[in-house]
């Protein structure tokens, strides 16, 4: 059996005359937790629709669990998308149950995860309210309840921490995590970089439907400039006239500063401690925020 859970080879999906993915080639692992990360307008949600079965490639091949129909598998997969809707005035434990039946699980084993999840999720105690009385945070967590309630072996998650507290998010991916203990494959749409970066076995940049950067973080790190953390007091506008500087970020009293190659991290700190009172300096690998911006903006300049 493949250890791919999703292949593809010279995709392509075009609308009218705008080509949403180009020439899109993925391998994704089995039991892995995969980002899949892109600007507004990259083709994610259109490769993602083709994983799913929604859509279907104009060109190239899509295989999905060993499969190149998806939408002959639905009942494996998971699919949390980015435009959420529920159904109003459904009791909440009826609609998990309705989308358990959906993906073919008896009603008495569909009533017995969804008591579990709800109450894993903290919701047991709305179990018999409507939906529509749920405020966008708690919605959230109840479309993810019914994304997983029939054990997909694969799980597409677009943005599964939209309008979710702290304490909530961490319950997520806590979630996340568990599902790739248990062997499950998860693909992790987001824009917010830190958190594909905390969770991500392997990531895919894509950008006007084309692939930018793949892999695991340090290869997709490896070669890439190396970033000083600067806390300090005093005018910070010295930051943006040191030699040997390729780009600041600088909030006020706190600076991420990227080194052009062959700068040395101890030259700038002799020449900022008679300017700046250093409370703290640090080297850092480049964030994944910064390969992003930095390699879709590279590309955007190339066209």
């Amino acid at each position: 059996m493949s250890s791919l859970a999703v292949k593809f080879s010279g995709v392509y999906k075009y609308f009218d005359q705008i080509t949403a993915v180009d020439n899109l080639d993925i391998e994704i692992p089995k039991g892995c937790i995969y980002g899949y990360l892109g600007p507004n307008g990259a083709g994610k949600t259109s490769s993602i629709r083709m994983i799913t079965g929604i859509l279907k490639p104009d060109a190239g091949s899509v295989c999905v669990l060993g499969n190149t129909n998806p939408s002959k598998i639905k009942n494996r997969l998971g699919y949390l998308p980015e435009e959420k809707g529920l159904y109003k005035k459904m009791r909440i434990l009826d609609l998990v149950i309705y989308f358990a039946r959906l993906k073919k699980m008896s009603r008495q084993d569909a009533r017995l995860k969804a008591l579990q999840l709800l109450e894993q999720f903290e919701l047991s105690d709305r179990a018999n309210n409507k939906c529509e009385s749920l405020s966008k945070g708690l919605g959230q967590k109840l479309q993810i309840i019914a994304t997983l309630i029939h054990q997909p072996e694969l799980v597409v998650l677009d943005e599964p921490f939209s309008g979710l507290d702290p304490v909530n998010v961490e319950l997520v991916r806590n979630t996340i995590l568990s599902l790739k203990q248990n062997n499950h494959t998860v693909i992790f749409s987001t824009h917010v970089m830190e958190q594909a970066e905390q969770i991500c076995d392997s990531l895919l940049l894509i950008n006007k439907g084309k692939k930018l950067l793949s892999g695991t973080l340090p290869e997709i790190r490896s070669g890439m400039d190396h970033n000083l953390i600067v806390d300090y007091d005093g005018d910070g506008s010295i930051l943006h006239t040191l030699p040997g500087i390729e780009r600041v970020r600088d909030a006020g009293k706190h600076a991420e500063l990227t080194l052009k190659p062959g700068t040395s991290a101890q030259d700038i700190l002799k020449l900022l401690v008679d300017k700046l009172t250093i409370r703290r300096f640090d080297t850092r690998e480049t964030s994944l925020h910064n390969i992003f911006i930095q390699a879709v903006k590279g590309a955007n300049s190339n066209v």
